[in-house]
Order: C-alpha cells, then structure tokens, then sequence
C-alpha cells in the first residue's frame, strides 16, 4: 500500500481560538530573519524567542504565528522527535500562556509536487522581474506530490513552495491519537480523488 502524505496546516475556522502574532527577540523587537524556520533546512537559534498572543482565545496544541510558523505545545513534541528525529528542529519559544511551546522547523526540503496532478501550478519566469525566483513556484494550488519522491522523510517542506509543510500518515494518526488541537490535514498523495 503506498504511503499517504498530508499537508498539515493550522484550522483558522475553529471557533474562539487564539491568534499569535509576529516572532519577537529578548527586547521585543521582530526577529530579523523568521524565514530561516520555513526554508526546510536546519538552522541555528540562540536567541530567546518570544510570541504574543495577538487575539486571546482558546490556546491550541498547534497553530501557526506570523509567517505561517508551526507552534506545538509540550505534548505534541514527543510525536515528531520520536516519530521524525531526522526531519525536525525544535525551539523553544515563550507565549503569554503558563504552558511550553515550540516553533517546529522541518529540516527536509523535498522535490516531489507533481505539476500534472495538482490542481493548478505556476513558475516564476523572467518576466516577472525577480529573477532570484525564476524556476520556482509562484503559487501551487491543490497541490498534490508524488509520493515516491518523498524517500523516508515524514515530515518536510515542498521544494520551490516552502509555504507547504507535509507530513507522513504516521505523524496525522499519531496527532489524532494525542488529540493535538489546532490541527487541519489535507490530503496531497498523488492523483487528485
């Protein structure tokens, strides 16, 4: 049976649920570079992390801050450091809330969208004037990706569209199992249903 992949991402419809806002350094200020935790690389923090609670609300085991950055709480860690040791980074961050939060970096950057399957891809060309970009998407949507590309990772970003996080079916039922809140799956495995 071929493995099944999910995009995992934070359910913005739950209703009463906190909002976090933008990434901020010991001295409050925005941290320069919040990109580095979405690149689907590892990275280096020292730094202290903080994140404010830009609309109070019921807090979730995973959301994401500004920039789409994943935050687990304490119990959600355990599933992804056991599960995916390989394939995430783990910082500590400090919200307005007594419990212990997470950004997850996933440390893999995987070349597996398939163009023909999804619903709609487009490339970044030289017309478009940011020539940094060309060859790259510009935007994915209902993104499907080829599973056999994938290897063993079980939790990593999309190559050219690092905006997606996916992770394996192991890591969505072990999620369900814990009763993580927070969290939305789309199905992205292979030819569209």
């Amino acid at each position: 049976m071929p493995k099944r992949f999910f995009k995992l991402t934070d359910d913005v419809y739950l209703a009463g649920r906190w909002e976090l806002g933008h990434p901020l350094d010991q001295e409050g200020q925005k941290i320069e570079d919040p990109w580095r935790f979405r690149s689907g690389h590892p990275t280096e923090s020292t730094e202290r992390i903080q994140i404010p609670v830009k609309h109070p609300g019921k807090p979730l085991d995973y959301s994401h801050a500004a920039f789409s950055l994943p935050v687990i709480h304490a119990k959600a860690a355990p599933l992804f450091t056991a599960l995916a040791p390989d394939d995430v980074q783990l910082f500590p961050v400090e919200l307005d809330s007594p419990e212990q939060h997470f950004i997850l970096n996933a440390t893999r950057l995987v070349k597996c969208i398939d163009d023909t399957a999804s619903e709609e891809v487009r490339y970044w060309t030289p017309e478009d004037g940011l020539p940094e970009k060309v060859g790259t998407y510009a935007s994915v949507a209902g993104m499907r990706i080829d599973p056999i590309q994938v290897g063993s990772a079980k939790v990593f970003r999309t190559w050219g569209w690092t905006v997606a996080l996916v992770v394996s079916e192991e890591i969505k039922e072990a999620m369900e199992r814990a009763g993580i809140t927070g969290a939305k799956f789309t199905d992205v495995t292979g030819p569209a249903r």
